[in-house]
């Protein structure tokens, strides 16, 4: 890959500066706070404020910079081989209800989008068989799409410059910018009378309302509080037991013909490829695996790049990022009340890769409830919902948790010196009783952290493709400095001495 590549999202790499707005500080009172400024909270912010709510939203970071700023910038309500699962797993029903949320949040986006500069285009998208052996698969999912009310065609020819073995393909979706959007939304949600706090990170928020959430130099109280960190950071809904952390990986290449696919499309066979575009940037993504996997390096992003190359006329690869998305045990996002009777406190979470459509009906639908406004599809996507089709995926699951939580403990650390760890690599050696990561950077410099997880306390992995220690048990991620990257951790690593 070119030296010159840029670790950063295509997006947040060219999305216009904008002025920062103020970390919280002091005491602030508010009637709505929504906790995370990504495009679910700020869809949820912005429609509450439009509607007379005086709403304040706080952000770890800056506004968007998170997995809304990271993703493949799709915009659609045909998501891989979605319905055919959730036939499988649940109903037809079901499946249909989605379609029908998901076509939802495509056009709230096209709606909400109207003045803001976000390179919004139409485009078709397509889920394609890479291999003859993953087109019955398709054939299922075009089935499955059709019946769920999906006005989706099949189609032996995509837009793509190597061959395929049959596509299902839904028409009139969307491709943009998602920075910009993002920082569209803020915009409007200031311009409605909202104001938000950045580099604010939540660290707790009260038991009982009116809500208090600290964080390092202030409180805000509010009568109602919406928990859209993406992964939520309250274990009191015990979603960590719920959602599985699911990390990806994307490059952005520039092509020498100046001319991407059109179509929005990604494969239904493992590992998935999938394309999407930027003006001359053709945008490729895929070897996801669960956070905090052994193993993980650089050669995630060679496979992506190595796709690119083989397939199309790739001037440069010019980024490379990752993301991180919740996967729920049964496949179906939850929005609604954090707990079964907690009628303040809510949350949005759970959008498994789609979140640019699923995270914005979630918004729409926390600001209906909020407001007293029926959703129809409250009850599809309540939190409290009992799945019984998801309920091995939920133990397996769990299962691995307390395996890792367990079995990390008794692996010894690496024989090695601090003062012979090569550069741009980490190792994992006695601290006490316990462990330490210890990572040398491409200066030299050694940095040094517990690798306990301040979260739940599982031990941390080193993720080389990233420079990140990541928990397999439920998906935080620390900088090698222990500063926290994603929840569900709220509070940074403790430091350690690196000899």
């Amino acid at each position: 890959m070119s030296t010159t590549t840029a670790q950063q999202s295509l997006w947040l790499h060219t999305v216009p500066d904008a002025p920062a707005h103020p970390p919280l500080s002091g005491r602030h009172e508010a009637e709505v706070a929504v906790v995370g400024g990504g495009l679910a909270g700020l869809t949820t912010a912005l429609l509450l404020a439009r509607r007379g709510a005086d709403v304040v939203v706080l952000e770890a970071g800056r506004v968007g910079a998170g997995a809304s700023g990271n993703n493949t910038a799709k915009v659609t309500a045909l998501q891989a081989t979605r319905y055919t699962t959730l036939e499988r797993e649940h109903s037809s029903g079901v499946a249909a209800g989605y379609a029908a949320a998901a076509a939802a949040g495509v056009e709230l986006v096209a709606a909400l989008a109207e003045g803001i500069d976000c390179d919004l285009h139409r485009a078709p998208a397509a889920t394609f068989a890479h291999t003859a052996g993953e087109t019955a698969a398709v054939r299922a999912e075009a089935e499955a799409a059709e019946r769920a009310g999906l006005p989706v065609e099949w189609t032996e020819q995509l837009d793509v410059p190597f061959p395929t073995f049959g596509a299902v393909r839904l028409a009139g979706q969307i491709v943009l910018h998602p920075a910009k959007y993002v920082r569209g939304l803020a915009d409007a949600f200031v311009a409605a009378g909202g104001r938000i706090f950045e580099h604010s990170r939540v660290r707790d928020v009260s038991v009982t309302a009116p809500y208090r959430a600290h964080t390092a130099d202030g409180t805000l109280t509010a009568r109602q509080v919406v928990i859209a960190t993406h992964y939520p950071i309250l274990d009191r809904g015990l979603f960590f037991a719920r959602l599985e952390a699911q990390r990806s990986y994307c490059v952005a290449a520039r092509l020498s013909s100046g001319a991407p696919p059109e179509d929005l499309a990604i494969s239904a066979g493992s590992p998935a490829w999938s394309l999407s575009r930027h003006g001359d940037h053709l945008i490729v993504g895929g070897q996801s695996h669960p956070a905090g996997e052994r193993g993980v390096d650089f050669d995630r992003y060679q496979a992506l790049a190595d796709f690119a190359h083989r397939h199309f006329d790739v001037a440069e690869i010019t980024h490379r990022w990752s993301a991180q998305d919740p996967q729920p045990y049964d496949r179906l996002p939850m929005a609604g009340t954090y707990l079964p009777g907690a009628a303040n406190l809510w949350v949005a979470t759970g959008f498994d890769k789609w979140g640019l459509a699923m995270g914005t009906v979630a918004g729409e639908l926390l600001a209906d409830r909020i407001t007293g406004v029926p959703h129809p599809h409250a009850g599809l996507f309540s939190p409290h919902r009992v799945s019984l089709s998801g309920t091995p995926a939920l133990l397996q699951q769990n299962f691995e948790v307390a395996k890792d939580l367990i079995g990390d403990r008794l692996v010894p650390p690496d024989a090695a010196d601090p003062d012979d760890i090569p550069v741009d690599t980490a190792r994992v050696l006695p601290d006490g009783l316990g462990k330490k990561g210890v990572y040398r950077d491409r200066d030299g410099v050694t940095h040094a952290v517990s690798l306990r997880c301040t979260h739940l306390g599982c031990l941390l992995r080193f993720n080389g493709a990233e420079r990140s220690w990541d928990c397999s048990c439920h998906g935080s991620r620390f900088d090698v400095d222990g500063t926290v990257l994603e929840g569900p951790a709220t509070r940074p690593l403790p430091r350690r001495d690196p000899g």
